[in-house]
Order: structure tokens, then sequence, then C-alpha cells
């Protein structure tokens, strides 16, 4: 997206359409953004099921020409620390070089006729920039079936701070459009190496 105030407009109304505290969420973001110029945004509402109660969420992601903010909100009913319900809002920012990976999950429905340019049913945002990592450690063995020897642990170390998804029966096929938009900008912002 062109780095113009209708881009800021745009990520407004955004946040607005989603109607989930949008005061609440815009002035979050719009402190995080400062004056930079938005150049590219992704406002994504979920809302899970926990047992007997539903949950709201909101992520937004903007991209300006220096900075990737990721802003959630959460609603928590009333509990024993608050007689009231009430919502938490978090922005982080991040330096595009500190952007480590983006990748693009595609769920696509028969693949054997994909014509490009049609709208995956499906799409998963995953985002790393070293600020979370995960580990996942499993015993080690040999090739031998009958050793009963201690080989250690052998695992993988993962940058997972950020995965969203979205989906065309979930989401509507629009999100999934701004997804997509949103992952490519990313991608050519963190292929940029003088920032």
């Amino acid at each position: 997206m062109a780095k113009t105030s209708t881009t800021t407009q745009g990520l407004r109304a955004a946040i607005e359409r989603s109607g989930y505290y949008p005061a609440l969420v815009a002035e979050a973001v719009e402190a995080a953004v400062g004056g930079e110029p938005v150049r590219s945004y992704l406002v994504h509402q979920e809302t899970t099921f926990d047992q007997n109660e539903v949950r709201r969420h909101v992520t937004v992601l903007v991209l300006t020409d220096n900075r990737f903010i990721v802003s959630h909100t959460d609603e928590q009913a009333a509990d024993s620390t608050s007689p009231t319900p009430y919502a938490t809002t978090s922005t982080e920012s991040v330096k595009i070089g500190r952007i480590s990976s983006v990748v693009v999950s595609r769920v696509v429905a028969n693949p054997e006729s994909y014509k490009p340019g049609t709208l995956p049913r499906e799409v998963v945002l995953t985002i790393g920039w070293g600020a979370v990592s995960r580990i996942d450690l499993e015993p080690a063995a040999c090739g031998d079936p009958n050793c009963e020897a201690d080989h250690g642990y052998t695992g993988n170390s993962t940058a997972d701070d950020l995965s969203l998804r979205v989906s065309e029966a979930g989401d509507g096929p629009e999100t999934v459009r701004e997804a997509l938009a949103f992952a490519q900008s990313l991608s050519e912002a963190t292929a940029d190496t003088t920032r």
C-alpha cells in the first residue's frame, strides 16, 4: 500500500469495522505508530470458545517504513482481581531489520486443478524476530531397535513470535486477500537490506 494518509485512514476504518472496542484499539495502535506513515496493515478479530465462555481477541499488524507493530487486545470477564469486565491491550514495536522470518502457509483446495491467482481457503502467517522461541525435544535414538543406551535428545528450535491464521470460511475472502497482501508487503520490507 502507498504511504499516504489514506492508508492511515484505512487502518482506522478497519479497526472500527472490526467492532471490537475500536476507540481503545485505535488509540493503542496510533500511539505505537506515532507520526510514521502506514505502509500496510492487517486487522484480524478472532472469537474463541473456552468451555462456557466466548472470548474475543483482535490483532492489528502495522508496517511502517522502519517498524513492524503488533497490537493485541483481549477481553476478560470479571474475576477476583476486577469486579467488572476488562480489556488488556498491548503493543510491540519491532525494527524491520530484526525480523528474521516471514512464513506464509497457504491451504488450497483441489491442488491438481489450481490456477494462479486463485485465493487459498486458508492462510497462516508466522513472523519471527527472536523475542519468542519454541524448542521441541524428543529422545534421540540409534538404528538398533534393541539398543537401550541413552542417546540424549534431539530437537528443533523455532522462532515463533507471532502466528496468525485466517480462513475464507471463518473470516471471509477479503480478509484472506488482506493477509496475503500484508505478508507480501512485510516480506518485501525485510528483503530491503538498507533498513
